[in-house]
């Protein structure tokens, strides 16, 4: 059984070093609501934080721009809406 749980983990840390090294993009855009309003933006949280001030929470983060702003759509989020972080 500890036999098997370490195969199976040293297989699956071998798949994430595979993908890492392979260069699959990073999740590079999120919906935010930053400031009272909704923004779909490729920066950071922490950058959006710097940017923005603390009034800043992410309601999600993705691989693809397209992906980001259907997610606001599907949810009735479009970027400029009024939105609130509590």
């Amino acid at each position: 059984m500890v036999r098997q749980s370490l195969t199976a983990l040293s297989v699956l840390l071998t798949m994430t070093a595979m993908l890492v090294l392979s260069g699959a993009p990073a999740l590079a855009y999120g919906v935010y609501c930053a400031n009272s309003r909704i923004e779909v933006d490729s920066r950071s949280f922490e950058q959006m934080r710097i940017a923005r001030g603390s009034g800043v929470c992410m309601l999600g983060q993705f691989r693809f721009l397209s992906d980001a702003q259907n997610f606001a759509r599907r949810n009735n989020l479009p970027p400029g809406t009024r939105c609130s972080c509590r």
